[in-house]
């Protein structure tokens, strides 16, 4: 059965996404939208990745590219989890009032110590820092012996990453 058109651009669009997942670890690899055309943009980044990993720089995917760029695509989906840092900086604060992405994971943090601690209080994950946040933060922070200030700082960022840490 012959090589249909349709399936050549099905082709170079997973190409293109393996490239693309790879530069999201390896930043010698630049971007490459998949879109299934095998242009300039894709011929670059091939060259790139033939360079970075040892390969002829030709710019075309023959065989030996093409298991290269399949093999460094699987073991970097085979990874272990990456750390997601979302505390900004040393000196940053929560305070009660504030809301958004921050003040979701540390209520759900704050709602994970309560399922270890009966004596934790229970809290909603809300994305707004509300008086039952604070409460739960002030608790948390005298199980550590730290001020009860029931704001979130570093100190008390990192006492509930440690914290959950040692639970799972």
């Amino acid at each position: 059965m012959p090589y249909t058109e349709q399936q050549k651009r099905e082709h170079i669009r997973e190409l293109q996404s393996y490239l693309y997942g790879i530069s999201l670890f390896d930043r010698r690899i630049p971007q490459v939208l998949p879109d299934g055309v095998y242009n300039l943009l894709t011929e670059q980044a091939v060259k790139k990745f033939q360079r970075a990993y040892g390969l002829p720089e030709t710019g075309e995917t023959d065989t030996a590219t093409w298991d290269r760029i399949a093999a460094v695509y699987r073991d970097y989906l085979e990874e272990a989890p990456a750390a997601y840092h979302v505390f900004p900086s040393r000196s940053f604060k929560v305070y009660q009032g504030d809301s958004g992405e921050l003040v979701y994971i540390i209520q759900a943090m704050l709602m994970k110590a309560a399922a270890w601690y009966d004596n934790m209080p229970k809290i909603t994950v809300s994305g707004e820092f509300d008086e039952a946040s604070f409460k739960a933060v002030k608790k948390f922070q005298s199980f550590c012996g730290i001020g009860e200030s029931g704001m979130v700082d570093c100190t008390t960022w990192n006492m509930l990453v440690r914290f959950l840490e040692d639970k799972m």
